[in-house]
C-alpha cells in the first residue's frame, strides 16, 4: 500500500510538475489480478483498484499501515465496476456487478472478493474507502438507480449529469459520499465554475478516456493554480483547499468521492471563474 501524506497549500505553491505528480497524482490503479492501494493521510482515504482477470482478487488489509486485522475493521468502502461484467462476494452474498454498477460495504465485513465474468472482458473495481464509526449494510446500485442532477450548458461546454449514489438521500454510509458524472457530448469542462469545500476533500477518477486523450486537471488554491496531465483509469487526491476542475481533449467520464466532517452535497464555496488565477 503506498502512502501520500498531506500537504500545506503554501508549501504546494513551490512544487514543480515532478512533485505535484508524485503528491497528488495516482498514475497506477488497475494491476492484472492483482488488488492496488494508495494511503492518503487526507481525511485518511485509501484509493485502489481490483482487476480480476485469470483469477479473483481479494480485498485484504495492509495490517501495518492500517492497524486492523481486516480492511473494514474499522472502515467503510464504495466499489464501483468500470469495466465489463463481474461479481463482488461479500461473507458469501454474491452481487452481479454490471459496468457502472455500485456497492457500499459498511464497517465490520470479514471477506470482500472481485470476479470477473468473462477474461476476455474483464471487470474492474474502483475502491474509495474512509474510516466509520456505524454499520451500515451493504447496498448495490445500478446507474438507473442513483439520483440523476443536470447542471451546465453546452454552450459552457460543461453540459453534464452527476449521478449520486452513496450520499444521505441514497446509500447511507457513515461519511463517504460517491458518485460519477456523465458528460454531454461536445462538452468537455467538468467542475466549472469550480469551488472548494473546506469541510472535506474529494478524489475524482478519470475514465472511459481514448488512449491518446488527457485531461488537464486544475488544482490549488484559487489564486494560486496548478494543473496536473492525467490520462484513462488515473485518479487526483483533492485535499480541501484546493479547486478540482478539468478540461479533456476527448470525451471522458469521471467518479468523485468525498470523505470529510459532513455528506451535505452542496456544501461547498463557490468560486468565480473570473476569480481565479
Amino acid at each position: 500500500m503506498e502512502i501520500r501524506y498531506a500537504a500545506h497549500p503554501t508549501d504546494v505553491k513551490s512544487y514543480d510538475t515532478t512533485r505535484l505528480r508524485q503528491e497528488f497524482l495516482i498514475e497506477k490503479l488497475f494491476v492484472q489480478d492483482e488488488l492496488t492501494l494508495t494511503y492518503s493521510h487526507v481525511d485518511r482515504f485509501i484509493v485502489g483498484g481490483a482487476f480480476p482477470v485469470s483469477k479473483p482478487v481479494k480485498l485484504e488489509a495492509d495490517t501495518h499501515t492500517i492497524g486492523a486485522a481486516t480492511f473494514l475493521e474499522r472502515r467503510e468502502i464504495g466499489i464501483i465496476n468500470i469495466g465489463g461484467r463481474g461479481t463482488i462476494t461479500v461473507d458469501g452474498t454474491t452481487y452481479d456487478m454490471e459496468p457502472k454498477d455500485c456497492l457500499y460495504v459498511g464497517l465490520g465485513a470479514q471477506d470482500v472478493v472481485f470476479a470477473s465474468a468473462d477474461a476476455s472482458q474483464s471487470a474492474k473495481f474502483y475502491l474509495n474507502s474512509t474510516p466509520a464509526h456505524k454499520t451500515y449494510p451493504t447496498v448495490k446500485a445500478a446507474i438507473s438507480e442513483a439520483s440523476p442532477n443536470n447542471l451546465g450548458a453546452l454552450t459552457t461546454n460543461n453540459e453534464r449529469t452527476i449521478y449520486r449514489y452513496i450520499h444521505t438521500n441514497g446509500i447511507q454510509s457513515c461519511q463517504l459520499v460517491m458518485g460519477m458524472t456523465l458528460l454531454k457530448p461536445g462538452s468537455n469542462w467538468n467542475t466549472m465554475p469550480c469551488h472548494t469545500h473546506n469541510r472535506r476533500s474529494e478524489v475524482y477518477l478519470y475514465f472511459d478516456m481514448a488512449a491518446d486523450g488527457n485531461v488537464f486537471h486544475l488544482m490549488g488554491e484559487p489564486q494560486e493554480t496548478r494543473h496536473l496531465v492525467v490520462r484513462n483509469e488515473q485518479a487526483i487526491l483533492s485535499p480541501s483547499w484546493s479547486i478540482h476542475s478539468g478540461v479533456g481533449t476527448t470525451s471522458y467520464t469521471f467518479i468523485w468521492g468525498m470523505g470529510g466532517e459532513n455528506q451535505i452535497f452542496e456544501d461547498m464555496d463557490a468560486v468565480a471563474p473570473q476569480d481565479l488565477k
